[in-house]
């Protein structure tokens, strides 16, 4: 067990310490004994190291809001003990770091295992959701869900103790980390990355997955060269704790038989980074494919680079990726100019300026709607003020200070229509 700075992740080993490290990474709302089924046989043969996510499993509630966060933190923990090189297997969350390494980071990287991942998890929209549920709610809605996202329902009915194990590890988590890693992995996306996975990759994914199934693991395989598919009978989500003896054996042929060497300075066969490589060494691999081409170059606004995609990405985390993708979809030849516009200068240069957070930028953006009577735009921007981190009470105190200085009447229209996406927001979905 470890003692674990907030640039760290809280980890365990297991094995004999002479052999090649084994990592294990967890699914968001799990803990490292999601894997306690496959240690004992890993052991075997390496040294097995599990983290977990922070606020998961008693870990210090440091929340880590993108993937790149975690990975450096495991990099950073890794470091620390002395680990250069090792083989990695993580489920879903767990297999967004594995990507992430793979893509960042391949010359510490021997060999990949990737379980009920994908090179994006659904949409941000749906995870930015989940996060205004559980800052409303608390995590009690999402833990007793878990069971059904995570298991097929004859499993859970036959093993109504892992059922329930599974429920208070999610209950348990601090509300905090995991909303930072829904946030982590609404902002994920690796798909133009996928081609330049050198390490050898065996993509692993219940039948029965309904949250990332066969379709995305079979996106994984056709993404990165030389990947494997190994789809289990039978298993949800989680299929380390459904189908424990499929996976482990799964796992032991793929590390035993695609573990790739360190580099050789005789053949120069194995790609490194240029700094690592002897004078000798094989020529520079090409660039990654989603950096072939230059990037084009900025159009200035006076003298400054043109803030359009920043401004889209600012507009698409702020208000969601529906909303935006309905917006600009209507625009055409009338209105594109004017949305343009809205994209660059509102949300390029305003909304991202550093002076004030995107939780008083959404207070003071609901007071002048309903100042304004803009009661459409209130709508959309009470779901972006809970998205940006204002719960139902703070809201509603937002449009009781507007109902001294805007007026009673403005205030009750702002009520009505508030009502009603605070309840949709926050109701947690059967």
């Amino acid at each position: 067990m470890s003692e674990t700075p907030p640039n760290t992740l809280q980890y365990r080993f297991d094995g004999p310490e002479e052999a090649p490290v084994l990592i294990l990474g967890p699914s968001l709302g799990t803990t490292w004994h999601m894997w306690d089924r496959q240690v004992p046989e890993l052991t075997k043969q390496w040294r097995v190291f599990r983290f977990d996510l922070p606020g998961h499993g008693g870990a210090p509630a440091h929340p880590a809001g993108s993937v790149a966060d975690l990975t450096t933190r495991l990099l950073a923990t890794l470091e620390g003990l002395g680990v250069q090189r090792f083989g990695y297997a993580g489920c879903a969350l767990g297999g967004a770091v594995g990507i992430e390494l793979a893509l960042r980071h391949p010359e510490r990287l021997a060999s990949l295992a990737l379980i009920a991942a994908s090179p994006r998890f659904g949409t941000a929209d749906e995870f930015r959701r989940r996060g205004v549920i559980v800052r409303t709610n608390g995590l009690d809605p999402i833990a007793r869900s878990a069971p059904e996202r995570w298991f097929t329902g004859g499993f859970a009915a036959a093993q109504p103790a892992i059922t329930e194990w599974a429920v208070q590890m999610v209950r348990t988590t601090d509300p905090g980390c995991y909303i930072a890693a829904c946030e982590a992995l609404a902002s994920f996306d690796a798909r133009a990355g996928l081609g330049s996975v050198g390490a050898p990759t065996l993509v692993l994914v219940g039948s029965e997955d309904q949250v990332t199934g066969p379709a995305e693991a079979r996106t994984l395989v056709a993404g990165i060269p030389d990947a494997r598919l190994a789809v289990v009978p039978g298993a949800s989500h989680l299929v380390p704790v459904e189908q424990p003896a499929a996976v482990t054996d799964l796992l032991v042929r793929h590390f035993s038989t695609a573990w790739q060497p360190a580099f050789e300075p005789v053949t120069g066969q194995t790609v490194l980074p240029a700094a690592l490589q002897p004078a000798s060494a094989a020529p520079p691999q090409p660039a990654p494919v989603a950096e072939i081409a230059p990037p084009a170059a900025p159009q200035r606004t006076h003298g400054r680079s043109d803030p359009y995609d920043t401004g889209l990405k600012v507009r698409r985390e702020v208000l969601g990726d529906a909303h935006v993708d309905r917006v600009l979809a209507g625009a055409d030849d009338f209105s594109g100019d004017f949305q343009e516009l809205v994209t660059r200068y509102s949300w390029g240069e305003v909304w991202n300026r550093p002076g004030l957070d995107r939780r008083t930028r959404s207070c003071v953006t609901l007071t002048a709607l309903v100042a304004g009577g803009h009661l459409e735009e209130l709508a959309v921007h009470t779901r972006a003020a809970l998205r940006n981190g204002l719960t139902p009470d703070e809201i509603k105190e937002v449009l009781l200070q507007t109902a001294v200085y805007c007026g009673v009447p403005a205030a009750n229209s702002a009520f009505r229509v508030a009502q009603q996406v605070v309840r949709e927001e926050t109701t947690p979905q059967e």
